[in-house]
């Protein structure tokens, strides 16, 4: 197990596979979340926020959620993908509609990273947009966090959207080129490695069995994930890949991967 003792900011565009990761991350007490950055991606900025704010009623303390970009830096209207995710993201699950009061704004993500950008770590399972602004914004402080984890890229493998392009990185090319280029000590969780991560059919009905509280909520989203898309997909295919939970994994159980230094 690698030794995790940094503070986690968690970058999204929460559609179910986020969603899951975000229960993982809850119930697994060793992971200190401090802040959740909503972006466009799996559907829009505004129901990812909405998304955010229903799982963390979960939460025994509060998390700073703070929205973060809207589109990508191409200027093109983003695409969502309702027929993945559903209509709001989770699938089946519609959350109550809540007033949301306290929206942190964009400044407050600084405030979480300055005081010691050494002891943050990022993680980033969506478009990268946000991330890239900050690298224009306040380079000298993004090269001082500790390291950034992010799901994103197709090498040598299939795209999930185009023959070669693998959706976090399509969504805004411009702001993928960014961060690859200068987020020092960064780790890839590729779409060649993600796709291999199956949630099959079993493991979601002991989950549903035996979990409690938001854990609740994994097998309408999964089994929707499953018979709605990969099934149909990919036939054959035994479940559902969970792309966005791999970096969260790999802080608990870091030996069941290997790593390829390379330049990208």
């Amino acid at each position: 197990m690698r030794k995790v003792n940094k503070k986690i900011i968690f970058f999204g565009d929460f559609g179910i596979d986020d969603a899951v990761t975000l229960i993982y991350a809850n119930k697994t007490c060793k992971l200190d979340i401090i802040g959740i950055v909503t972006e466009y991606g799996n559907v829009s900025r505004e129901i990812v926020t909405e998304n955010v704010y229903f799982l963390e009623r979960y939460y025994a303390t509060k998390v700073k959620i703070i929205e973060g970009a809207s589109r990508p830096m191409t200027a093109e209207e983003p695409l969502f993908f309702p027929e993945i995710h559903g209509d709001h993201g989770l699938g089946p699950i519609i959350p109550p509609k809540m007033r949301i009061c306290e929206r942190e704004i964009f400044c407050e993500l600084i405030k979480l990273i300055e005081p010691c950008p050494e002891d943050i770590i990022i993680v980033a399972t969506g478009r990268l947009t946000t991330l890239a602004t900050l690298f224009l914004l306040y380079p000298n402080l993004m090269n001082r966090v500790c390291s950034y984890y992010i799901m994103g890229g197709a090498f040598l493998f299939p795209g999930n959207v185009t023959p070669v392009s693998e959706a976090n990185f399509y969504g805004d090319p411009i702001a993928a080129n960014i961060v690859m280029k200068y987020a020092q000590n960064a780790t890839i969780y590729p779409l060649n490695v993600t796709q291999r991560a199956l949630i099959t059919p079993e493991m979601v009905d002991i989950i549903d069995k035996e979990g409690t509280g938001q854990a609740k909520l994994i097998k309408p989203m999964i089994d929707f994930y499953y018979e709605n898309f990969y099934k149909k997909e990919y036939p054959g295919i035994a479940g559902s890949p969970i792309h966005d939970l791999l970096p969260f994994i790999s802080f608990i159980n870091d030996d069941i991967f290997e790593y390829k230094k390379s330049a990208v």
